[in-house]
């Protein structure tokens, strides 16, 4: 074989060689791309895992409890770089929920104002038929026990009345203008202890016909946490002070007050912010400051509460403005009418000249005559007596302000 020969096979195989190598290394390359690209590639399906179990385990529920109005904090995405697509996802997840706790929450109402509605009308017909027991029996013991179970449904109606004001039903008694410390009295009747509710004396400033129940429930919610949240011996006195444009009612007691929390927690429901959803009233629900922050919004009066009571307990505050206020003229006393006790309704002393009552069977009916010695104060009394005194000055309340009906006034602002 001659030079030129091995010249051109020496070229050629060179030229293989370096082909070989050239495909070597870019094989080599082309396989340390691939493993780095299906290395990011698995790292990315780790990140997407992850951040996808962060959504179920973390941010999901935090929504969910955030949507309830709590105070919930949502935790953002672990990797933005892979959570940022989740956004769609929550926001569909926070559509779906809000439609659903609408749907929940308008189901609830509606079945919980149903029953409600059913259990008022019970409750009347109860009151119906309890008042026309009443009429036909004098026996005092009768009597006493009859007072007790008007009392006790007089408890249910309102119970029952403030939960179908949650659910968006009017109050449901239409009443002529009150004055205030009839309006206070009338919610003195509503709770359990109502012997422990100081009223103060007649005034001739009013709340306006359509203000007075809804003032009348407001104020014995108030009430009734008053004296259910202070010492049993303790009395919680309501108090009426004029304002430079309207009046304000304050209900104090000496009980162990409110924290920090409750309070904002207070302010919140009074000022009707959230305080229609039922599902977010606790367990056991608590109604109160819910029922008055709805009416207060509705009927355009204020409530408050704080922990400057002067016994030491929780002090509320309702502003009534002037435009649901107006004038009524105070009662007179007749000439010979006994004092009584404070908060105690006046009677009279001796019988008067009218044609007397009688049985159903047409016999005279009895009348028993109040003397000076029988008007002693109550405190006096032994505690069945006391108690049994109490539920009849609350009677002779209630039958006055269901048969009375008070003088027509121009509702208005009160004169000065």
């Amino acid at each position: 074989m001659d030079q030129q020969t091995l010249a051109v096979a020496f070229w050629f195989a060179l030229a293989v060689a370096l082909i070989s190598l050239f495909l070597l290394v870019r094989r080599h390359r082309t396989t340390r791309a691939l493993l780095v690209r299906a290395e990011r590639a698995e790292a990315l399906v780790r990140l997407r895992a992850e951040e996808e179990q962060h959504l179920v385990d973390a941010r999901l529920p935090a929504l969910a409890e955030s949507l309830n109005h709590r105070p919930v904090e949502v935790p953002g995405p672990r990797h933005p770089e892979v959570g940022g697509g989740h956004e769609p996802v929550l926001a569909l997840f926070t559509d779906s929920v809000r439609q659903a706790t609408e749907r929940g929450e308008q189901s609830a109402r509606a079945t919980l104002k149903s029953m409600m509605r059913a259990v008022q009308s019970l409750a009347n017909e109860q009151q119906v038929a309890i008042s026309a027991m009443q009429e036909r029996h004098d026996d005092p013991d009768v009597l006493a026990g009859l007072m007790r179970i008007d009392h006790m449904n007089s408890q249910l109606n309102r119970r029952a009345q403030a939960t179908a004001v949650l659910c968006g039903s009017w109050p449901g008694q239409q009443r002529s203008a009150s004055s205030l410390t009839d309006v206070v009295r009338g919610a003195t009747s509503r709770i359990r202890d109502y012997l422990r509710i100081n009223v103060p004396a007649e005034s001739d400033v009013a709340v306006v016909s359509r203000a007075v129940e809804p003032v009348v429930l407001a104020v014995a919610e108030l009430l009734d946490n008053g004296a259910r949240h202070s010492p049993p011996n303790t009395s919680v006195e309501v108090n009426f002070q004029q304002a430079h444009n309207g009046m304000v009612v304050m209900v104090d007691d000496g009980g162990v007050g409110m924290t920090v929390e409750e309070l904002q927690r207070a302010a919140r429901l009074l000022a009707g912010d959230g305080s229609s959803d039922i599902n977010r009233l606790g367990d056991p629900p608590q109604v109160g400051f819910a029922v008055i922050g709805v009416l207060a919004k509705r009927y355009g009066f204020r409530v408050s509460v704080d922990t400057r009571s002067p016994y030491g307990g929780v002090r509320a505050v309702v502003f009534l403005p002037n435009e649901l206020l107006t004038r009524v003229s105070r009662p007179t006393m007749p000439d010979n009418a006994v004092a009584l006790p404070p908060g105690q309704p006046t009677g009279r002393t001796t019988e008067d000249d009218a044609e007397p009552a009688r049985t159903p069977n047409g016999l005279p009916r009895r009348r028993r005559v109040r003397t000076a010695d029988q008007a002693a104060p109550v405190a006096q009394a032994a505690p069945d007596q006391r108690v049994a005194t109490g539920l009849a000055a609350w009677k002779r309340g209630t039958d006055s302000g269901r048969a009375v009906v008070p003088p027509t006034v121009a509702e208005g602002n009160p004169q000065a």
